[in-house]
């Protein structure tokens, strides 16, 4: 039977990059909501900042002082999640039952931050389209140098936006870890894109972008090489999935048009972003690129995803408790509708909209 109406029945959509579902309700979209809101936003910080681990000539929390940087600056996390790997000790494994049922193995790698800007008060959404391209040129300089290492296979860039999701001081900043093995979430999507490329001899996210371009529903914005769109089995209400219009493994390919057009579309989405609810938009975001383990990866695809928490209002968030934690993901809104009010949004950022409005 076909499904016909997938704009007010529940019904389940495939995620072909995870091979997991999602729930979609869309007549759950009007409940009511008298459950937890989240804090007003706060008055906007100051260009710098005293008190802030991560301006300019300031001591970090680890006893270090940073240099008085210009534009990007990166640094060995103070509290790494992973430590480097000590060449004259052997990997450690071991399984206590004998079974497979206690086993745990040592893991080596590298935590670093990496600070967009030196101006306290900024975000992407508000900085400059080359002072983006500047952070791009980073990205894709520790990728090559960090996954250049022998121990590390792989190389996770990304950025927490936001109180909400965990990010504890406000100045422009991401993280970029780096593992011995390939994590959880980027195995699966290469176990994914390698079956599918065995399977059509063709690329997963190469044939998924023609749909979406020629469907179109769900496209937000996209330039000569870049697309932002909401993606067919999003989860999170407002969730993006960027990717580049070529074919390309990794930030290491590429060239400067296509960096400068990375970081425009940054500055697209991300305003669009703060546009929605008119403050600085809460979201955890971060690059899925091809391991750095010396081994040729035709199936992966170059992409970002972009995971907000928002959902009705600043106040309201999407929680994913109860049955997501012990069921599977579930979402209200459609991905339709969600592209279709992050596409209409003004392009212009409501801070600056302000500025340019008349006194009284």
């Amino acid at each position: 039977m076909e499904l016909r109406n997938l704009y007010q029945e529940p019904h389940r959509r495939f995620n072909p990059l995870t091979r997991d579902w999602v729930l979609v309700s869309p007549h759950r979209a009007e409940r009511p909501w008298q459950g937890h809101l989240e804090a007003a936003v706060s008055a906007p910080p100051l260009p710098y900042d005293p008190n802030c681990y991560l301006c300019p000539g300031n001591e970090r929390a680890g006893g270090a002082r940073n240099p008085q940087y210009h534009s990007t600056f990166v640094f060995t996390n103070d509290f790494a999640a992973l430590k480097p790997v000590q060449f004259d000790v052997q990997p450690a494994r071991q399984d206590d039952s004998r079974r497979g049922l206690l086993r745990s193995e040592s893991e080596a790698g590298t935590c670093k931050v990496m600070c967009f800007s030196p101006r306290h008060d900024l975000t992407l959404a508000r900085m400059t389209v080359p002072e983006i391209t500047s952070v791009v040129d980073i990205w894709a300089e520790q990728y090559a140098e960090i996954g250049s290492l022998p121990y590390i296979d792989y190389v996770q860039i990304f950025e927490n936006r936001g109180e909400i999701m965990g990010c504890s001081n406000p100045h422009p900043h991401g993280q970029i870890w780096a593992n011995q093995t390939i994590p959880n979430e980027p195995r699966k999507e290469q176990e994914s894109q390698k079956a599918y490329l065995d399977g059509t001899h063709a690329c997963l996210l190469c044939d998924y972008l023609q749909l979406e371009t020629q469907a179109g529903i769900r496209m937000v914005i996209e330039n000569a090489h870049f697309a932002a769109l909401v993606p067919f089995w999003a989860v999170w209400p407002f969730e993006v999935l960027l990717l580049s219009k070529l074919h390309i493994g990794h930030m290491g390919s590429l060239d400067p048009a296509m960096r400068s057009a990375l970081a425009d579309i940054f500055k697209q989405l991300t305003m669009r972003y703060d546009n929605l609810f008119e403050i600085s938009f809460p979201y955890s975001m971060g690059f899925h690129q091809s391991p750095t383990d010396s081994q040729a990866h035709p199936e992966w695809h170059l992409h970002a995803h972009f995971y907000p928490p928002l959902l009705r209002s600043a106040t309201v968030r999407k929680f994913m408790v109860g049955y997501e934690m012990l069921a599977g993901p579930q979402r209200d809104i459609t991905p339709e509708t969600a592209a279709a009010t992050l596409r209409n949004l003004n392009p212009i950022h409501y801070a600056e909209r302000r500025l340019r409005e008349p006194t009284l």
